[in-house]
């Protein structure tokens, strides 16, 4: 198994376009998930196997272990994250703003999700105690992961005159702290926010506009 932050980091870069799953694979991954909601950290393979109506044998094949099939589950979530790598060659002011609007309207659905705030208060309490690595897994495959994503797309968008910036990791940061502010710490500590589909894209339009006005440059 793998022990520490630093063997995950190593993961990186072949977590940022992860083969996606099979539909019987993405089956497990949301009984995982869906067992993180209800029973917290009282996660075992037994109870994966009963829940996705598998063997245990087919999970270690699959996954190899507990860690592989904790680390293929934050996987498999943070794909719903669309980052908009796929069509950096060609961008106009339009479609930056599009592709950074998508990134922001689905990482917040993301992590606004009763899977997501379950996950990541397992990973905190696990990182604190040391009970597992989840926390470095969810670190290395969910917000290193996305950044390394996304980070093209700005950087295409400074090759093309839109975007002015020195670094495009500090860049990624301030983006991510203004779409994110201060919603995921509210609800890993209890808060309820219930918030639907027009208030995040209002919230993702918000952060667009004024990740924009610090570094955007007007369209040559």
């Amino acid at each position: 198994m793998r022990s520490n932050l630093a063997t995950d980091q190593e993961t990186v870069g072949a977590a940022d376009a992860p083969e996606l799953p099979s539909v019987r694979q993405r089956a497990v991954l949301d009984a995982v998930l869906g067992l993180m909601v209800e029973d917290g950290d009282q996660l075992t393979m037994d109870a994966v196997a009963r829940r996705a109506s598998c063997s245990k044998e087919t999970l270690y094949k699959w996954f190899g272990d507990r860690d592989g099939l904790l680390t293929a589950t934050v996987q498999w979530q943070a794909s719903r994250v669309h980052a908009g790598r796929d069509a950096v060659q060609s961008l106009d002011g339009a479609t930056l703003r599009e592709h950074l609007q998508d990134f922001a309207v689905t990482w917040l659905t993301v992590i606004t999700s009763e899977s997501s705030v379950a996950l990541n208060r397992i990973a905190v309490a696990h990182a604190g105690s040391r009970k597992s690595n989840l926390g470095g897994i969810v670190l290395a495959n969910g917000r290193f992961a996305i950044g390394e994503r996304v980070k093209p797309v700005l950087e295409a968008g400074r090759a093309a005159g839109l975007l002015a910036f020195a670094d495009s990791e500090a860049a990624f940061r301030t983006f991510f702290g203004l779409v994110g502010r201060d919603i995921q710490i509210r609800l890993l500590l209890g808060e309820v926010l219930d918030l639907d589909g027009d208030e995040i894209r209002r919230d993702a339009g918000r952060a667009v506009e004024q990740f924009l006005a610090l570094y955007g440059r007007a369209e040559p």
